[in-house]
């Protein structure tokens, strides 16, 4: 019987680890939610996200845009419905690889580009959704 106690107890590795984890979950449901109402998150939460040890929840780090300078070769241009597809390197910025991803723009920003001209452009991460703010020719 003590045996059985010591290997599936509170106390033991397992039961740690699931402590561990239900821990990390409150804490991070005490950050969304004050996130969600429209409140700031507390200044220790910033402060750990800050030095690195705690990751804001996804809608905190969704309400600031990133900006990131790239270049890639664009694949193809939907003007009228305001997309280009770029085939770009890693954007470490943004958190993206290596990849051709399709991008909303500004259909004016699209004025003489076509499929296999090589650009250079700004993108921006707003919201989880991607976007160009400025692009030209290379």
């Amino acid at each position: 019987m003590r045996f059985h106690a010591l290997r599936t107890g509170f106390g033991t590795w397992p039961g740690i680890r699931t402590g561990i984890r239900i821990r990390a979950r409150c804490l991070a449901l005490a950050c969304a939610l004050p996130l969600a109402g429209g409140m700031a998150a507390s200044p220790a939460v910033l402060a750990l996200a800050a030095a690195g040890i705690w990751s804001l929840p996804s809608a905190a780090r969704a309400a600031a845009p990133v900006q990131a300078q790239a270049s890639g070769e664009v694949v193809r241009v939907n003007a009228p419905a305001g997309k280009i597809a770029i085939r770009h390197g890693a954007i470490d910025k943004l958190d993206l690889p290596a990849m051709t991803l399709v991008y909303q723009v500004d259909p004016a920003l699209l004025a003489g580009i076509a499929a296999g001209d090589r650009v250079e452009f700004t993108a921006e991460r707003a919201g989880g959704r991607y976007r160009i703010v400025e692009l030209k020719k290379r």
